[in-house]
C-alpha cells in the first residue's frame, strides 16, 4: 500500500470514530497539513489550481456574493460580500488589497503557494463550493465559499480556467513549528527613543514600522510603551467591550490575521454568544469565532495620530502572537468614535468595580 492509500485509510478510520471532525482537526490528528489531507482524494470535487492567484482573486467578482474566511489557530473571521476593487503592488512585499465595505482584505502573496477548488457535499444542505489557498506548509491562508446568492456557473468556469495540469497529491510538505515571538532583551532596546517615537506617531499604520526600527516585538512594545498608552486588562475584557458595543450600536473594526492575509470587518455587531470555549459574533454578514482558551493577554493600546488618540483592544496567545484586534470604526481624517472610547471607559470602570 503506497503512502497516499495509507493516509486515506487512516483518514477514513478517524472519521468513522469522529464523523463531525473538521478537516483542519483531522489533518492535525494525522500529523499532516490540511492541504495534504484534501489532496489525498483529488477528483471532480477537489482540484489543484495553477498558482495564478492574483488573477483568480480579481476574477472572483464573477461569483458575486460569497463568504471570505481568514483564520489563525485561535480565531476565525467570516465576512460575506463581493470581491471587488482589488489592487496588487510591485515590490518585494508582494502585497495586495481588496478595499470594499464588506470584503476588506490585505494580501501577502509570497505566502500563497497552493490553491484548491473544493466542493463539499453537505447532504440536505446541498453543496458548498470553495476556493482554498495554502502556504508552503499546507496551512490555510485564505478561503472563499459560495453562498445561496453566488453564481455557481461562474465558479465552475473559474475552476476550468485555473485548473492545474498536474493533479497529484501534496505530500511531505515541510512541517510548521509554533515558537514564541523572538525578542531582544529590554536593555538592548532604546526605550527612551522608542517611547518618543510612539508619542510622535501620526498614523496607526506607522506602528509596524516603528517596531521594526527599534527591533522590538509587539508584546514587548506594549510593556515598554509610554505611560498611559498601553494597559493590560483581563482576558475576558473583549466580551465586555463587544457586548457594550452591541448594546449601544457602536460600529467596530475587527482584524484577524493568517500568515498570508488580514481580514477586516467594519460595522455594527448584534448577536453575541458563548458556546463552550468559543465566543462568537453570529450576524448575517459577519461571523467571528474566538477560542478564549487561547487568549493569554489582552491590552488596551493608545496611539497618537493626526486625528487624535486612536484606541485598540488587542488579544495575544501564549506565544506572544496577535490573535485579533479591535478599533472603533473610522476612516483617516476622522477622529475616534466617541461610542468606542466610551465602551473602553466602561470596561475600565467595570474592572475597577470588580476589584473592590
Amino acid at each position: 500500500m503506497d503512502q497516499v492509500q495509507k493516509l486515506r485509510q487512516q483518514a477514513i478510520e478517524i472519521k468513522t470514530q469522529e464523523p463531525r471532525l473538521r478537516n483542519r482537526n483531522l489533518a492535525s490528528k494525522m500529523g499532516i497539513s490540511e492541504a495534504e489531507l484534501l489532496t489525498l482524494t483529488l477528483s471532480d470535487n477537489t482540484i489543484r489550481l495553477r498558482p495564478a492567484f492574483k488573477e483568480l482573486l480579481v476574477d472572483l467578482k464573477e461569483m458575486g456574493y460569497v463568504m471570505a474566511l481568514t483564520r489563525n489557530e485561535a480565531c476565525v473571521h467570516e465576512r460575506k460580500g463581493i470581491y471587488d476593487n482589488i489592487t496588487f503592488y510591485e515590490g518585494h512585499a508582494n502585497m495586495g488589497v481588496a478595499v470594499n465595505p464588506d470584503i476588506d482584505l490585505r494580501f501577502f502573496m509570497s505566502q500563497w503557494v497552493y490553491g484548491l477548488a473544493v466542493v463539499m457535499d453537505r447532504g440536505r444542505m446541498g453543496k458548498l463550493y470553495s476556493f482554498q489557498f495554502f502556504n508552503k506548509h499546507g496551512e490555510a491562508v485564505h478561503k472563499v465559499f459560495s453562498t445561496p446568492k453566488s453564481n455557481i456557473e461562474a465558479y465552475h468556469q473559474l475552476v476550468a480556467k485555473y485548473r492545474a495540469e498536474e493533479q497529484e497529491a501534496l505530500l511531505d510538505l515541510p512541517p510548521t513549528t509554533t515558537t514564541a515571538v523572538e525578542e531582544l532583551a529590554d536593555d538592548k532596546i532604546d526605550v527612551q527613543g522608542f517611547q518618543q517615537a510612539w508619542l510622535n506617531l501620526q498614523d496607526t499604520h506607522d506602528f509596524f514600522g516603528m517596531l521594526k526600527k527599534f527591533e522590538g516585538s509587539r508584546p514587548q512594545a506594549l510593556r515598554l510603551a509610554p505611560t498611559g498608552h498601553a494597559e493590560e486588562v483581563p482576558t475576558d475584557s473583549v466580551k465586555t467591550v463587544l457586548e457594550t458595543c452591541a448594546k449601544r450600536e457602536v460600529s467596530i473594526m475587527c482584524f484577524v490575521h493568517s500568515k498570508g492575509c488580514i481580514q477586516i470587518h467594519s460595522g455594527e455587531i448584534r448577536n453575541l454568544r458563548q458556546m463552550d470555549a468559543w465566543y462568537n459574533v453570529l450576524d448575517p454578514k459577519f461571523n467571528l469565532h474566538l477560542d478564549m482558551n487561547h487568549v493569554e493577554k489582552c491590552w488596551i493600546v493608545r496611539k497618537p495620530t493626526e486625528d487624535g488618540i486612536v484606541t485598540s483592544l488587542e488579544l495575544f496567545d501564549k506565544y506572544g502572537k496577535l490573535i485579533v484586534y479591535f478599533f472603533g470604526a473610522r476612516k483617516p481624517g476622522k477622529p475616534e468614535l466617541e461610542g468606542w472610547r466610551a465602551a473602553i471607559d466602561h470596561l475600565k470602570s467595570a474592572i475597577v468595580s470588580d476589584s473592590k
